[in-house]
């Protein structure tokens, strides 16, 4: 396992941008601990439903707003949309702030306040903001109008656990044309990596071991993040499909990771053999992809790469990257590496009517 600062990615040990923290079924109406980021972080739902994450420990004395409350005073710890700390029953809001102390009538000091996370609650997920500066989103969250397509089935959403890999290794593949041989059986026909500023995308398309392909027999495949955690890659073939990726530092090194995979039905409502379709595609997928975390799993840390003339441009990927880990003034610079598209030699890129 190797950290952040082996790989020089910048000043911060965690990077800014969208990470998932939970599926929305894993949050009810109790308190979650959670712990990403290398801190201890309280997940909650208010009143209305919608999600808000804290930093775990009460200023006060230090209690875990989600730790368990047996008493029957526990049932009462949400109040709108703050919680109460189980200790003392000081009372935050979801911006942090302690906005009521029981047995104290004067101003609460402004030190009596915890750090709060934007969140988002779509695709079946929960979503926090996470930035070492501590400033708003400079950017979105990925659009996945499949999701509320009725068209399209739903995923449910596979927690994969952890990896003792930093995310580092896992944003490697998007430029890595070589590896679809030897690991998932795909012969290359194309491939191309575009970069554009929070955006880090690849074009490919080839035959699949698994997959149907097009009559032609390819498949073609655009994949991206947008941001360092959050791959979507959609997959036209005889029957089109959506696969998710969602990885999230967990410590520095660790890394959560979560799946799911979307299909089009071709009946509506879906039949019999859309459903069934919908559930080989999904195992297919997470099969090929647990075949990525076979090699994560035992590689050493590829701390820096022997690159061959052949080989995907690592070096601009790994550049487009460290935009995330540096402060948020100095990402156009690292843009600047990285922007562009970008051939792996030996590969062709896109046909121009496919790059339309």
């Amino acid at each position: 396992m190797a950290r952040t600062a082996e790989y020089g990615l910048g000043e911060f040990t965690f990077p800014r941008g969208w990470f998932m923290i939970a599926r929305s079924a894993d949050l009810g109406n109790v308190p979650m601990a959670l712990r990403m980021f290398g801190r201890d972080l309280a997940l909650y739902r208010g009143e209305s439903g919608a999600p808000h994450l804290l930093d775990a420990y009460c200023p006060h004395m230090k209690a875990h707003l989600a730790a368990e409350q047996t008493s029957t005073e526990g049932a009462h710890r949400i109040e709108g949309e703050s919680i109460r700390c189980p200790y003392h029953w000081w009372r935050f809001g979801p911006d942090g702030r302690c906005n009521h102390v029981p047995y104290f009538d004067g101003a609460i000091p402004p030190a009596a306040k915890i750090r709060a996370y934007p969140t988002q609650e779509r695709f079946g997920c929960i979503f926090a903001w996470h930035d070492p500066e501590e400033q708003a989103p400079d950017f979105d969250l990925p659009e996945i109008g499949e999701w509320d397509d009725p068209a399209w089935m739903r995923c449910d959403w596979d927690d994969l656990g952890t990896l003792a890999v930093h995310p580092q290794e896992i944003t490697d593949n998007l430029v890595d044309a070589r590896h679809f041989g030897p690991i998932h059986g795909q012969r290359i026909a194309y491939f191309e990596s575009v970069f554009d500023g929070v955006i880090g995308r690849q074009y490919s398309g080839g035959g699949h071991e698994t997959m149907v392909a097009t009559d032609e027999g390819v498949m073609d495949v655009d994949a991206f993040y947008q941001g360092p955690g959050l791959l979507v890659a959609r997959y036209a073939g005889d029957t089109d499909a959506v696969q998710l990726v969602f990885h999230t530092p967990k410590e520095d090194g660790v890394t959560q990771v979560w799946h799911g995979l979307l299909t089009r039905a071709h009946a509506s409502p879906p039949s019999v053999e859309d459903i069934a379709i919908n559930q080989q595609y999904h195992d297919v997928g997470l099969a090929a992809f647990s075949q990525d975390f076979a090699i994560w799993q035992s590689k050493a840390p590829a701390v820096q790469i022997m690159r061959m003339p052949g080989d995907g441009p690592f070096h601009r990927c790994r550049a487009w990257y460290r935009q995330f880990y540096n402060p948020r003034a100095r990402a156009s610079e690292f843009q600047a590496r990285a922007d562009g598209a970008h051939d792996t030699q030996g590969i062709s890129m896109r046909a121009p009517l496919a790059a339309e």
